[in-house]
């Protein structure tokens, strides 16, 4: 650096500097955890499917999709608000590509809750599924309120479907569409109007166990259903999704 008087002298960073680094790093940081969360969680699921891993071990991996797209998010928030548009606007554009596909993962998180009814008071029973070798040891009763108020918060549209038609129609219909689901009827009673069966999740392959009651009612039947996963303690909301795809087949 010339001064003035014709001498040379050093240049040191000064604050500015220093800041205009570390917010570059954050930017960059942000950018890479939002892009290494989003390869984590699409190729889980490829993973399960070529049998490479079990579908607890594919869904931890996946969890661990999202805790990174949470790093992501908190540290592009933390690049955006420190870089400056004097700073450059590619540091700019790192931390927005971290907070843009954290935000898309991490986004509407369902509550921690794997046992899902659309009757919260009177929840279809597992009969049936009690029997099979994968469920013994397993508690198949009802959680209560712990999960009932979750759920009627998280999924408020859940409930007993009403159709016009008999009992023993509904009954029929019951079995059809869990064909066409693709649900494996593992018990059925005509007489008291229950149906069970499992139904194999398309990402991670777990197994969840399905029971359905019809019963007589003023419209006609109503039909209750309850869908329960086997393993963890969350669902991501598969349960609800399951209920709601056999009320709108139902109802078709």
């Amino acid at each position: 650096m010339l001064r003035c008087d014709g001498s040379r002298g050093s240049f040191t960073p000064g604050p500015g500097r220093d800041r205009l680094e570390s917010s570059s790093r954050a930017a960059h940081l942000a950018a890479m955890l939002g892009l290494g969360a989003l390869a984590v969680c699409a190729l889980v699921p490829v993973v399960i499917q070529l049998g490479l891993a079990s579908p607890m071990g594919g869904f931890k991996a996946f969890m661990l999709g999202n805790l990174l797209a949470l790093a992501a998010l908190v540290t592009g928030m933390i690049g955006v608000w420190s870089t400056r548009v004097a700073a450059g606007r590619s540091g700019r554009g790192r931390a927005l590509i971290g907070l843009a596909v954290s935000a898309n993962i991490s986004a509407g998180f369902p509550p921690r809750i794997n046992d899902i009814t659309t009757d919260t008071e009177d929840p279809p029973a597992f009969q049936a599924a009690r029997t099979l070798d994968a469920n013994r040891g397993r508690d198949l009763s009802y959680p209560g309120e712990s999960f009932a108020s979750l759920q009627r918060s998280a999924y408020p549209d859940l409930a007993p479907i009403e159709v016009s038609r008999s009992p023993a129609k509904a009954f029929d219909d019951v079995r059809r569409v869990a064909a066409e689901l693709g649900w494996e009827i593992t018990a059925e009673d005509t007489d008291a109007g229950t149906i069970e069966a499992t139904d194999t999740s398309r990402v991670f392959r777990f197994i969840d166990d399905i029971s359905i009651r019809i019963r007589p009612s003023s419209s006609g039947a109503r039909i209750d259903m309850r869908s329960k996963s086997r393993d963890g303690q969350g669902d991501i909301g598969a349960n609800a999704a399951r209920i709601r795809a056999f009320r709108k087949a139902i109802d078709d």
